[in-house]
């Protein structure tokens, strides 16, 4: 990169916090967290956008003004985020204490950063927000909710990232805000206009004791015991033919993503089945975002955390015929389905319990969720999320990069360009180069 004899390195330049550009209101000081929120994993999430640098000079000047007081507009209406958590996690603080923004330069020019980043997506943690590696249990409560970081290159080109408590919101909510605060900023949306979020689910749906409805969280391994590591995959839209084609005759018409779901997850097994001599059992967790999926109207722009995730289960069979990419396609839609409409009742506290029933029978059950014999594997599609659209006045980003290391999961997103699918694999280190070399993942995918 530039002189090979110069490791990459950050400067934080400078740090500070920015508030609501109008103080919160006292009756919104104190924000309720929901039962889904109470569910959610106790970590942050990191996302990485980078944009190149664009001829028009209008879009390659980084006005750090602009940036900050359109963000503090932003934060008058999701206000949530700029307070902090209560010793309890039961609700926050809306106290205008601030979102973390972090001001850094990186000694490489982004094309030189990029053609790293492709062959190894974990250059990438070198543009997450500050700080944010050791984000724990034991000090979530003190973190800020949201920490964004703007890292500038030589050439111009910029890195915005921001982590967030998932405690406090979901993918949905962070990609719509992030989403919108661009939309914010390249269009000056005075305060009064912006209005793009509900903050009522800790009404719709309070804080439990989860003592009394859920089994207790099986602990997972820490960040340096999984010693996860990211690859990242590309799938084009011939293969996603080619791929249709293998499904053959089906009841339904698969969706790309149910298609490349599959694919993927028969890669992971087989993969696994390399490294131990052995098809385990797998689960697998396909989150839905229920939002527009449940009878209840005033839910579906809502903040936080509404997703659920789907308990995809794989028993092996004698001869296999589960490992056909039709039987896991059909097994997953069937799975997905049956979560919704377990899920899809009348009043809150009938979902609630079916969540409860539906973990403890799966991902909180030590038969499954906490068993050595089981391949555990997420994987979360962000397809069809305006993400791409997010132009802060800089042009769109030109690759993306997400996750928190925390568990092995597959990141799908659409394609920067053209009509073709991005894959993140967060996968254990001594599992990668199986994958990578396994007879799926070559066919279908390019690296």
């Amino acid at each position: 990169m530039g002189s090979k004899s110069v490791p990459l390195q950050v400067e934080v330049l400078s740090t500070k916090f920015i508030t609501p550009s109008s103080p919160t209101p006292k009756h919104l000081q104190n924000y309720k967290l929901s039962f889904f929120d109470q569910i959610a994993g106790d970590v942050h999430l990191p996302l990485v956008l980078f944009y190149p640098p664009n001829n028009n000079k209008n879009s390659t000047t980084l006005n750090h003004e602009q940036l900050e007081e359109s963000l503090s507009r932003v934060l008058t209406h999701v206000y949530p985020i700029a307070g902090r958590f209560t010793d309890d996690f039961c609700s926050i603080n809306c106290l205008d204490q601030g979102v973390k923004l972090v001001k850094a330069n990186v000694n490489s020019k982004l094309d030189d950063f990029l053609e790293q980043a492709h062959k190894d997506v974990n250059a990438a943690v070198l543009c997450w927000p500050h700080n944010t590696w050791d984000v724990n249990e034991d000090n979530l409560a003190i973190t800020p909710l949201v920490i964004i970081q703007v890292t500038k290159f030589e050439c111009g080109g910029i890195a915005l990232s921001m982590s967030h408590a998932h405690i406090a919101m979901d993918g949905y909510s962070s990609l719509s805000f992030l989403y919108e605060w661009s939309e914010v900023c390249r269009l000056g949306i005075k305060a009064q206009d912006i209005d793009f979020f509900s903050f009522n689910l800790g009404e719709v749906f309070p804080t439990r004791d989860l003592s009394k409805l859920l089994l207790p969280r099986i602990p997972g391994e820490t960040r340096a015991e999984s010693k996860l590591v990211a690859k990242r995959l590309y799938i084009d839209e011939a293969n996603i033919s080619k791929l249709r084609e293998e499904m053959g005759a089906l009841s339904f018409k698969p969706t790309r993503v149910e298609m490349i779901t599959a694919i993927l997850w028969r890669g992971l097994m087989s993969s696994s089945q390399v490294k131990n001599g052995k098809l385990k059992r797998s689960l697998m967790g396909v989150p839905i975002n229920l939002r527009s999926k449940i009878s209840l109207p005033q839910i579906t722009k809502c903040f936080g955390n509404l997703v659920v995730e789907a308990p995809v289960i794989f028993v092996p069979d004698q001869e296999n015929k589960n490992m056909e990419l039709r039987n896991l396609v059909t097994l997953i839609r069937e799975t997905v389905q049956k979560t919704i409409e377990l899920l899809n009742k009348e009043s809150p506290d009938e979902i609630v319990t079916a969540v409860g029933e539906l973990y403890n029978e799966s991902f909180l059950d030590q038969e499954w969720g906490g068993s050595d014999e089981v391949d555990n594997f997420t994987t979360s599609s962000l397809c069809r999320f305006p993400i791409l659209g997010a132009d802060f006045g800089w042009g769109k980003p030109c690759l993306m990069h997400f996750g928190s290391r925390h568990m092995q999961t597959c990141w799908l997103y659409d394609a920067e360009c053209g009509n073709g699918v991005c894959v993140q694999v967060d996968l254990k280190e001594s599992y990668m180069s199986i994958f990578e070399s396994d007879q799926d993942i070559k066919t279908y995918f390019k690296f």
